[in-house]
């Protein structure tokens, strides 16, 4: 299996001592050394305190809240963040304050950053695929960060992401079968560079289905499908890149910008590894126009069980 590695150089500050020396004896005496002051070093950054249990805990209330449409199901830091698209945004203006029927729903848990990633869809109504991170700490949410996509969204079918959920394994894998964290990273890196340089290498496993928005790369179940398709000619560089890895379950999460690190598109790529390769690729991509390409129901709607007369 071939190892993806990135080397990492440590900055550290190093600190000069001065050594005074005693004065040399005089008919006056010694003039005494400054002291610098009151200085208080500022304390470190906070390294945020949570279990795999706190963290099914936050994702679980989630889901509840949008489900109901009460956000009040999820216990909030003080101090806590709310963006919506990578934007900040009014708690009470988020989508998580709207009643949502939930027809497909699965999380991933990063132990290591204390952060979640939910997907919720939702087919009823106005459909939604959503994809959002919950950043924990000591069982309070410090920020909720959702990108929610719709009609209008890239290659978007809430239909045809909820059967792709359904139908797909991104349950905890066997120890033997796991990739290391910074393997998943740099995997994923790899497959994102590629949209700025087609000849870099990547971790390409056989069978692989990518989901992207609602466009699925294999409908015709082929045991041999690859998810090396599909990306676009052409130089397109991706910013902004941030990381949820669940080593349990195989996955990274990237939240990340296609172009402008400002106002590039918001978008989520999530990646499943099967021993060091790709096995599902899921995608949202959050279009401000709300005019890219569309995709049509690949699988018939289920069937919903008649009113009761």
């Amino acid at each position: 299996m071939k190892k993806w590695m990135v080397g990492f150089v440590a900055v550290c500050g190093m600190v000069s001592q001065l050594q005074a020396a005693e004065p040399a004896a005089t008919t006056a005496p010694a003039t005494p050394r400054p002291t610098g002051g009151n200085f208080v070093a500022p304390p470190p950054d906070r390294v945020p305190v949570c279990t795999r249990a706190s963290l099914q805990a936050a994702a679980d209330s989630y889901v509840e809240a949008q489900r109901t449409g009460n956000p009040r199901k999820m216990a909030f830091s003080g101090n806590a963040r709310f963006l919506q698209d990578m934007a900040a945004v009014e708690p009470a203006r988020g989508l998580w304050n709207t009643a949502l029927k939930v027809a497909a729903t699965q999380s991933i848990l990063d132990t290591t950053r204390c952060k979640t990633f939910t997907e919720i869809v939702v087919t009823e109504g106005t459909p939604y695929v959503i994809g959002t991170r919950l950043y924990v700490d000591e069982d309070r949410i410090t920020r909720i960060d959702s990108l929610v996509t719709t009609n209008g969204d890239w290659l978007f079918n809430a239909n045809n992401y909820a059967h792709v959920i359904k139908m797909e394994d991104w349950a905890t894998l066997p120890a033997g079968k796991r990739t290391k964290a910074q393997d998943m990273i740099n995997g994923a890196n790899a497959y994102l560079d590629a949209f700025a340089d087609k000849h870099l290498d990547a971790p390409w496993g056989v069978p692989c289905e990518r989901t992207e928005g609602g466009a699925y790369t294999n409908v015709k179940a082929d045991p041999k499908s690859t998810c090396k398709v599909g990306i676009p000619n052409g130089v397109l560089y991706i910013v902004n890149r941030d990381y949820v890895v669940d080593e349990e379950k195989g996955v990274v999460q990237i939240f990340c910008r296609f172009g402008n690190s400002a106002s590039g598109m918001p978008d989520s790529h999530m990646f499943k590894y099967v021993d060091g390769k790709y096995r599902y690729v899921h995608t949202l991509s959050v279009s401000t126009a709300k005019n890219s390409p569309q995709i049509g129901d690949y699988w018939p709607a289920e069937a919903k069980p008649a009113a009761a007369k």
